[in-house]
């Protein structure tokens, strides 16, 4: 556990700063599925490894070994972790903790909400187009999801961009992208160093839209000019939902547009998945030594039960893991 339990955290810190730079080279949506996946497993592996450097020290807590019936000397002997960096764990995780409830309240209330609108929505049809001059079109997802448009917007747009702009807008409800978003913006609560995937999921998500959109409508050029005009004609409005043709880094996207489709490449995520396996594989090993040290810790007891658990040592005196 000396080394086992601070990989996740190295590894988190590894896929903040890769994984964006290489989502933005790859296929859409292959980078959106390793980008969750890494933010899960790096979430979960941050979660656990500051549960684990927490949990050693309050081990060395005289009370807690008392009542757990250990020897607090044992796991002094067989865990190499300080009591100032089990605290500093015990905080960042109160901290992580919390961030991560707050903002699954607020993702619940967003939903709720969207499933609200949804039944509002004139008609009873998948598209729903609003009576207003304002450009405004997005996909609003609910049991089951709409698309929303507004006159305005349709009037900025020829026929064929039209059809490429709905084809966008309904690859994002089929897709499910909205999850992709929980799921990012969860783990950016749980660790804020996993932000720079929540912003490069926005673009790749957006990115699998248009792609999906240039299949349906057959040219690329065609999806490229609805984008662009989209995003003008939207550009004064700021309160646009995140599921529209009109998010992301608009230029990047119809630069990517008027390119060859991006080639399927297999190296990238190959050791993203490598990196995520370590991860795992390194926690499980951490949790284990963990489990190992209270074992031997509280067989310290029964070979000498007249011995108090709780010997006095110094508190900031190190406790060795394998």
């Amino acid at each position: 556990m000396l080394i086992s339990v601070y990989v996740p955290l190295l590894i988190t810190m590894v896929l903040a700063v890769v994984a964006p730079r290489a989502a933005h080279r790859l296929a859409p949506r292959p980078a959106a599925w390793s980008l969750a996946a890494a933010a899960l497993v790096a979430s979960l592996g941050w979660l656990g490894s500051l549960a684990l450097l927490a949990f050693a020290g309050l081990a060395q807590v005289p009370e807690v070994a008392e009542e757990g019936r250990w020897s607090v000397a044992a796991v002094r002997a067989s865990d190499p972790v300080y009591l100032t960096v089990a605290g500093t764990a015990a905080l960042a995780l109160l901290a992580s903790v919390t961030g991560l409830t707050v903002a699954a309240v607020r993702q619940l209330r967003h939903l709720r909400w969207a499933r609200r609108e949804c039944r509002l929505l004139p008609g009873d049809t998948e598209l729903a187009v609003l009576d207003m001059a304002a450009p405004e079109a997005f996909a609003l997802p609910g049991a089951p999801g709409r698309i929303v448009v507004s006159r305005g917007m349709l009037r900025c747009l020829g026929d064929r961009e039209r059809e490429a702009l709905l084809a966008h807008e309904r690859a994002h409800l089929h897709g499910r992208h909205h999850l992709f978003q929980t799921l990012w913006r969860l783990s950016a609560a749980a660790n804020p160093l996993l932000r720079p995937l929540s912003g490069a999921g926005g673009f790749v998500l957006e990115r699998w839209a248009d792609e999906e959109a240039a299949v349906r409508v057959g040219d690329r050029t065609v999806v490229a000019h609805a984008v662009g005009r989209a995003a003008l004609a939207g550009s004064a409005n700021r309160s646009r939902p995140a599921l529209a043709a009109t998010g992301g880094a608009v230029p990047q996207r119809v630069r990517a547009l008027l390119a060859p489709p991006p080639p399927r490449r297999a190296l990238p995520f190959v050791a993203g998945a490598a990196l995520l396996v370590v991860c795992c594989a390194s926690l499980a090993d951490a949790a284990t030594d963990s489990e190992q040290m209270i074992e031997t810790a509280q067989a310290a007891v029964t070979l000498a039960p007249h011995a108090p658990c709780h010997e006095h040592g110094h508190l900031d005196e190190p406790v060795r893991f394998r």
